[in-house]
C-alpha cells in the first residue's frame, strides 16, 4: 500500500474564490487514500514561502519514501516558481482533485494558481480606483471611528481566526489531546502559529480559543 504524508493550508486571509477550507480539504485527502502516515497543518498565506510545517512533511516524505499528499495544488502555494520548485525536490506531489498529473500538467496547474492569485489582487485594486473615482473616500478623518471600526476589524479577524483554528482543535480532540495544557503543547509541537504569529502557545490561549469559536 501506498504511504502518504497529508499537508493541509488555510490562509491567514479569506479562502477567497477556491473556498477549499479545512473540512473540505480533509475530506478531499481522505476520500483518496487510507494509508496517511501523518499529517500537517499550516496557517499561512499562500503568496508566502517560509513554512515551518511544509518543510517539515517534505523531510518526512524523505525520510519514510512517502508521497506528498494534498488536496488541491493552491494548498501548497500559489507562487509558480515555488511550486516547479517542490516538483522538482524529488518528493513525489499528489493531488487528490488531479492524481494522475503528469509533470506537464502539474507546471500548467502552477502557472494558473499564480495567474489566480494576481488577479484577486488586480481585481481589489481597480474596485478600490473605481471607488475612488465616485469620490468615496477611502480613508476616514475622523479618528474615534477610525478607532471603532480597527476594534471591529479586530474582532473580526479574531473571531476568523478561532473559525480556522477550530478544526485542528477538533482533530487533536478526536486524537485524545483533551486538556488545555496538550491542546497548546500539540499546536507548539505542529508548528502552528498563533493569532501574533507566535510559535508557543499556552493553556490560556487556547482556552481562549475554544470559547470564541464556541460563541
Amino acid at each position: 500500500m501506498s504511504k502518504y504524508v497529508a499537508y493541509f493550508r488555510v490562509s491567514t486571509e479569506r479562502q477567497g474564490q477556491s473556498g477549499l477550507g479545512l473540512e473540505a480539504q480533509h475530506t478531499a485527502v481522505k476520500a483518496y487514500a487510507d494509508g496517511i502516515i501523518h499529517s500537517f497543518t499550516e496557517i499561512e498565506s499562500g503568496k508566502h514561502d517560509d513554512r515551518p510545517q511544509l518543510a517539515a512533511a517534505i523531510a518526512m516524505c524523505k525520510a519514510t519514501g512517502a508521497a506528498l499528499l494534498i488536496a488541491k495544488i493552491d494548498r501548497l502555494s500559489r507562487q509558480a516558481a515555488f511550486l516547479l520548485t517542490l516538483r522538482d525536490s524529488g518528493v513525489q506531489i499528489v493531488a487528490a482533485d488531479m492524481p494522475h498529473a503528469g509533470t506537464l500538467e502539474f507546471g500548467i496547474r502552477a502557472v494558473v494558481a499564480q495567474h489566480e492569485r494576481e488577479e484577486i489582487s488586480r481585481r481589489t485594486k481597480a474596485a478600490l480606483q473605481a471607488a475612488k473615482a465616485r469620490g468615496v473616500k477611502l480613508g476616514n478623518p475622523n479618528p474615534q471611528a477610525a478607532a471603532e471600526a480597527g476594534a471591529a476589524a479586530g474582532r473580526a479577524n479574531a473571531d476568523a481566526f478561532a473559525a480556522r483554528m477550530m478544526p485542528i482543535i477538533a482533530d487533536l480532540q478526536r486524537a485524545g489531546i483533551t486538556s488545555l495544557r496538550s491542546i497548546a503543547a500539540a499546536l507548539t509541537a505542529r508548528g502552528v502559529q498563533t493569532a501574533r504569529g507566535g510559535r508557543t502557545w499556552g493553556a490560556a490561549q487556547v482556552s481562549n480559543l475554544i470559547q470564541r469559536g464556541a460563541a
